[in-house]
């Protein structure tokens, strides 16, 4: 009867031949950007409406600018309209039926929405 140093020396099938291991994580935290950064006087800007365990959200995007871009967006609208809000991917969530108000707010930013 062997112990576990018998059976560890038998190699059990697992060969450690070569040094390419691919042991990187994918961040999750990184998120890309699947267009390029367009100017915000380019953007076409629309809006979604949903409801979430019943209360109002309202998404605005799709916005192609960097993520410091879309996090000082956000900070301006979350304090001109005192409500909260977070960004996923390309849109920014905002808490509340708000369109006219984001809209406006954007607007006098210099940003453009889809007629």
């Amino acid at each position: 009867m062997g112990g576990l140093a018998d059976l560890l020396s038998q190699n059990m099938g697992s060969s450690l031949e070569g040094d390419s291991f691919d042991t990187s994580k994918e961040d999750k935290k990184k998120k890309t950007t699947s267009g390029e950064i367009i100017p915000k006087n380019q953007h076409q800007l629309v809006f979604t409406y949903e409801k979430r365990k019943g209360k109002p959200v309202t998404l605005v995007g799709r916005f192609n600018i960097s993520e410091n871009e879309k996090k000082e967006v956000l900070k301006l609208l979350k304090k001109k309209l005192a409500c909260g809000g977070a960004i996923k991917d390309e849109w920014i969530e905002i808490q509340g039926d708000v369109k006219d108000k984001i809209k406006s707010t954007l607007e006098a930013n210099g940003w453009k929405f889809r007629k």
